[in-house]
């Protein structure tokens, strides 16, 4: 923004203002194509030479007001390119982390689902090997009717935990 009021403050001071040239210790105002020196025309007294080379300086003065103009439009136009590669790199970032953030946030929850998935392997097989024991015990009539209530429970914590267990998976 600052670059953009300091060339048009530039061109508006070159449109208004006229040309200064100084030539042989004097310094002439050159309005288009008439010379003024101190506020005085004096195009018609000076010779073909001297008005043709006050021109030409006044030209060449010109030529470089806009060159410093042109590079000035051009150091702002790279500013801007800047500033826009700036925030698309931003913007990448950002985008960047999030999928991060969603990777780890799935690993997470994967890793919780084996280990809910491990832990109902778990219990299962414990069920399965306390059901093969009391089915044993009972088979070859060792169990009292306080042990049988005891492996009953037991039994029953056991399908309870694989219920659990199944409902977080």
């Amino acid at each position: 923004m600052k670059h953009i009021v300091t060339i048009i403050i530039i061109l508006f001071g070159c449109v208004l203002n006229a040309q200064q040239v100084e030539k042989n210790g004097k310094t002439y105002e050159v309005k288009k194509d008439k010379i003024f020196l101190d506020g005085k025309d004096i195009t018609q007294t000076l010779s073909i030479e001297e008005t043709a080379s006050i021109l030409e300086a006044a030209r060449l003065i010109n030529e470089k007001t806009a060159l410093k103009e042109q590079e000035m439009k051009r150091a702002e136009k790279q500013e801007k390119e800047a500033k826009k590669l700036e925030k698309g790199m931003k913007k990448a970032e950002k985008a960047q982390k999030k999928a991060e953030k969603e990777q780890k946030r799935a690993e997470k929850a994967l890793e919780k689902q084996q280990k809910a998935q491990e832990k109902l392997e778990r219990a299962t097989k414990k069920l399965d090997d306390a059901q093969k024991k009391y089915d044993k015990l009972k088979r070859k009539g060792k169990l009292s009717p306080n042990d049988d209530e005891k492996w009953l429970e037991k039994l029953k914590k056991l399908r309870e935990n694989i219920e659990k267990a199944k409902s977080k998976i």
